[in-house]
């Protein structure tokens, strides 16, 4: 397998994009990244488009996207994991050029679910289980599903609806830093713990935005990204495991075992440790989502999230700053952008380009957690400025 790199990230203003259509939408980023890598269109052999769809009226974007943008005769497709599905496209990119079909590739990550209703989109999200099972016998909508995590999380270790709503505040903070995010406004604890309550324990702070938005990475060989780039970011290790679609065939509540195996995987492929790690993105569909993260990548210990939290240990300044772009909490999440949108922050940081949210890069290694449903998919990777 031949080393890959990203060496050209771009990312569209996340939110409800009524001023433009989808390949317009993908257009935005996909032109960032092509100039980033300094690359011509022609030299790209493979475009893998990220997207769960159902949201948006094509039933082809793969196919829009690339006529769109200019693509001529380049082999192309769509891929779905459902919320991790720009890491399955980043994923498909990066094997083409590993097993030496191709030199270049493009991810594209995309999703526009703001073009229908949002209780169409709440069915469209409750489906993403056991449809059978859980959601046409029990009506499980998507903040029920991590509600009962939450609920077992507050059972078993004691964590509270604060720590929850300390989540939401350090993304709002920073979100508050980054222009492409779809919420820039900080908040306060009591203004989280306040509001209105979605599925008990969460409540609308505690949830990630119905959003619209896309995120594109160029990939290059080992030869190619030395050609085109000072600054490659190597991908490292990319660890995929997955779960039960019932959630009662689980062993447990308190934690994702896909995100668990995933990370070991990744950790494996990339020979590191969390230790080794200067910054994170973790899936925080639901602020109860980030802090078993926590947990689940070794982060700290099972239970531990929380203080984990207390402790600024996961801001800025602190042991493994998480979701300092402001996270799907409050960048937004669309979801089939989300994964590919994580590479970009992750490359950004690396290379030391973020800004006013830039986290000190001691060991030069990222990490991008992305799960799709409620744990049924988990893409983690792991990123290095070092080859």
């Amino acid at each position: 397998m031949r080393q890959v790199a990203i060496v050209g990230i771009g990312h569209s203003k996340f939110g409800r994009r009524t001023d433009v259509n989808l390949g317009e939408l993908a257009f935005e980023s996909i032109k960032q990244a092509v100039q980033d890598a300094g690359v011509e269109k022609k030299q790209i052999e493979n475009v893998t488009v990220g997207s769960a769809g159902g949201w948006y009226e094509e039933s082809l974007p793969a196919v829009i996207v690339n006529e769109y943008a200019g693509f001529d005769k380049v082999g192309t497709m769509r891929v779905e994991a459902a919320c991790a599905s720009g890491s399955a496209a980043v994923r498909s990119a990066y094997l083409s050029i590993a097993s030496g079909e191709a030199e270049i590739a493009l991810a594209v990550g995309l999703e526009k679910m703001t073009e229908v209703d949002t209780l169409t989109s709440v069915e469209l999200m409750g489906r993403a289980g056991s449809y059978v099972w859980e959601f046409e016998n029990y009506g499980m909508t998507f903040p029920a599903y991590y509600a009962l995590h939450a609920v077992a999380h507050m059972k078993t270790f004691g964590t509270t609806e604060e720590d929850m709503a300390r989540v939401a505040v350090k993304a709002h903070h920073y979100a508050s830093m980054n222009p492409l995010a779809q919420f820039q406004k900080e908040i306060t604890l009591e203004k989280a713990l306040s509001s209105q309550v979605v599925s008990w324990p969460l409540k609308l702070y505690d949830a990630c935005p119905i959003s619209d938005g896309s995120a594109a990475v160029v990939l290059a060989s080992e030869d190619a990204a030395r050609k085109l780039s000072d600054t490659p970011i190597w991908i490292k290790g990319i660890g995929v495991s997955s779960d039960s679609a019932n959630l009662s065939r689980r062993d447990g509540y308190v934690g994702l075992a896909a995100t668990v195996d995933a990370s070991r995987k990744a950790y494996a492929l990339a020979k590191i440790t969390p230790a080794d790690l200067d910054v994170a993105t973790c899936h925080d569909c639901f602020t109860i989502a980030e802090i078993m993260a926590y947990e689940d990548l070794g982060f700290c210990a099972k239970g531990d999230g929380p203080k984990l939290l207390r402790d600024g240990q996961t801001e800025i300044g602190g042991r493994i700053p998480v979701n300092v772009d402001g996270g799907l909490k409050a960048k937004g999440h669309p979801v089939g952008a989300t994964g590919v949108s994580m590479m970009v922050e992750v490359s950004k940081q690396l290379r030391g380009e973020a800004g006013k949210h830039q986290v000190p890069v001691k060991h030069g290694n990222g990490l991008v957690h992305n799960v799709g449903g409620t744990g049924h998919y988990c893409y983690v990777t792991v990123l290095s400025r070092d080859q």
